[in-house]
């Protein structure tokens, strides 16, 4: 990346072309997405999956913010576009997470040829009502760039209109306040910290400015990013293992409940079948970390650590802690890695609380990637980051479903969700406010 970073304030002022394109590249994604999809194309490549639209964020009714041959440009934009000659030659060549030809030559053959595929959208009740249907291969690519593309539209529609110097001044805000938080981030010692912050930034040049500004003011704390091409921009460690889709595909096609008992653990059997060391992080609370942890296989126990992404951090790391011990294991070889809802004041209290008891990672969201709180100079409630997110829908026909440990982080039919609630239980779940 050039040391020079663009003027956001000019080039927002300035903007007056028909279509400023949002995704410029199949790889202004997430790794675990590249990750996830070698796995899918190895193992499952003829399952179709649904992925939908989820704005838990009711209050923002986004189709009335944005609109929509503006979001349709950009999603039609975003299926022409395919990886590039220099793009496949850095994924084939480069060593992420200490192992170089991570990808098979067969799959990124595969992915040379790759296309986003057709969408379904309409407006209903102040929303969009936004599908895509299709093989798993497929579907799967649409989650990070549809949530980059509708996010940012509400970004430039909350900006447009106002002047050069009102701009100068909201984006001088912004990044005072972040480099405040970096200061404080970097008087933690031993702190590993990374960006999370694609699928819900205020926009892809401001991320840019974002990665920039932590590489710089937290130097070998600051790890890498999940984003793929600001990785490969940056030269920094892309980072991320899997996510929720895993489990929910394949409890979905499970035939019986034993099946689906089982699908959680399934999907670690076949992941350690791809990738190992660092890359065995698990995921527990897709239908519940206490079910989870209740019917953990103790080969679990070994694997090189746990993300716990719904229950406060605090009170989910000491459950997984306790788990490891009851496993003769001793957490501080153990990792935690933390990713949600974070800012600085649960970071520095997470790191606080378990420093020296084990290893640590943290994954830095929204609240990197996309503060303007009292930003602005005059008041702008668009400008606040909404929940939104884009999950598996449905498998072979079958509804998919997430229970999570936050009741209000539950996706799915509501019928299939009672099946699943019967069957792993509600324990250790506790509703709490959807921040971010």
């Amino acid at each position: 990346m050039s040391t020079i970073l663009t003027d956001i304030a000019k080039r927002v002022y300035d903007h007056t072309w028909k279509l400023d394109p949002i995704v410029r590249s199949l790889l202004d994604t997430d790794f675990y997405k590249l990750l996830m999809l070698q796995m899918i194309w190895g193992l499952y490549p003829d399952v179709e999956a649904t992925f939908s639209l989820v704005n838990r964020t009711r209050s923002v009714r986004i189709a009335e913010e944005i609109d929509e041959q503006e979001l349709r440009g950009q999603l039609d934009h975003a299926r022409t576009i395919h990886f590039t000659k220099n793009e496949m030659i850095w994924l084939a060549g480069n060593t992420f997470y200490g192992r170089s030809q991570i990808f098979d030559p067969k799959f990124l053959a595969w992915l040379a040829k790759f296309e986003l595929p057709e969408y379904e959208l309409r407006r209903e009740d102040g929303q969009f009502v936004l599908h895509f249907h299709g093989p798993w291969t497929h579907t799967s690519v649409w989650e990070i760039p549809a949530l980059a593309i509708i996010n940012e539209l509400r970004s430039r529609a909350a900006l447009r209109g106002l002047g050069r110097f009102t701009l100068d001044v909201l984006y001088a805000r912004a990044k005072a306040k972040l480099w405040s938080k970096v200061e404080r981030l970097r008087e933690l010692p031993d702190l590993r910290i990374s960006d999370f912050g694609t699928r819900r930034r205020h926009s892809f040049l401001w991320h840019r400015w974002c990665v920039a500004a932590l590489k710089e003011g937290l130097g070998e704390k600051f790890i890498g990013t999940s984003n793929v091409l600001l990785a490969m921009d940056t030269d920094l460690e892309a980072i991320g293992t899997n996510a929720h889709e895993l489990p929910m595909v394949l409890a979905a096609l499970a035939a019986d409940e034993t099946g689906l008992r089982a699908a959680p653990y399934r999907v670690l059997k076949d992941w350690e079948r791809y990738y190992g060391g660092n890359l065995l992080i698990v995921l527990p609370d897709t239908f519940g970390t206490a079910a989870f942890l209740r019917d953990a296989p103790d080969w679990v126990a070994d694997w090189t650590g746990f993300r716990p992404d719904s229950a406060p951090p605090i009170e989910g790391g000491e459950r997984i802690i306790a788990w490891w011990r009851s496993k003769g294991k001793e957490p501080r070889d153990k990792l935690l890695v933390f990713s949600d809802a974070l800012d600085v004041d649960t970071i520095e209290e997470t790191y606080r609380h378990f420093h020296s008891r084990v290893r640590m990672s943290f994954g830095w969201g929204t609240n990197l990637t996309n503060d303007f709180a009292d930003c602005a100079p005059l008041p702008n409630e668009k400008l606040a980051a909404i929940s939104l997110v884009c999950k598996v829908s449905e498998a072979n026909g079958r509804p998919a479903v997430k229970l999570s440990d936050n009741p209000n982080k539950s996706v799915g039919d509501p019928r299939a969700v009672e099946r699943y609630l019967k069957l792993f239980g509600d324990a250790d779940r506790v509703e709490q406010e959807v921040v971010l």
